[in-house]
């Protein structure tokens, strides 16, 4: 099935989806790689955020977007998912300290994100690898960056307006999870 989704996302929005489902997301989404997940997950309490950086039902991008600057404003020129296996560790603690709903990246995650995704009402969504130029298409407005000084442009959080940005359900909140059953397959396979 197809579902336009509209952040920030409930947990109907999300309980709905399943394994395969395709989805357009609309709205406002967050980049995140390790600087900003280890930063966010970190310590004994959650970090305070600026009010400007909305989490509770948001959308995480693993994505270090290439951006430029021209005539005052930013503009996204590349925009593809980069692994997201790297984030495993602090995933789960990120999704319940703010709320996050659904995270888009490649190659999937581990069982830690996995329960994490159950019990918040979340889900794993893999964008297309090497498409990165149509996936910044999808992005219509930089909102907004935060972090840039502390951890650099691919590693800050760039607050991006989003239109028809394409993903499919890879990982969904009932603890399927299409990356293992791959795994699972291709072992009997031999």
């Amino acid at each position: 099935m197809l579902y336009h989704l509209h952040t920030p996302l409930s947990d109907e929005d999300v309980r709905k989806l399943r394994l395969g489902d395709e989805v357009r997301i609309f709205g406002r989404i967050y980049t995140a790689r390790d600087a900003a997940h280890k930063f966010l997950a970190g310590g004994d309490s959650a970090p305070t955020l600026p009010k400007e950086l909305a989490l509770a039902g948001g959308v995480l991008y693993h994505c270090g977007p290439v951006i430029i600057r021209e005539n005052g404003q930013w503009r996204v020129t590349a925009a593809g998912p980069t692994t997201s296996a790297r984030e495993e560790a602090y995933q789960g603690e990120v999704m319940r300290r703010f709320g996050v709903r659904a995270v888009i990246g490649k190659g999937g995650m581990g069982p830690r994100t996995r329960q994490a995704l159950m019990e918040q009402g979340g889900v794993y969504l893999s964008a297309v690898g090497g498409a990165a130029q149509v996936l910044a298409a999808a992005v219509v407005r930089v909102a907004g960056v935060h972090f840039l000084e502390e951890f650099g442009s691919p590693e800050a959080i760039w607050s991006l307006d989003v239109k028809d940005f394409p993903a499919i359900v890879t990982m969904d909140s009932f603890g399927n999870d299409l990356h293992q059953q791959v795994l699972e397959k291709s072992k009997t396979a031999r």
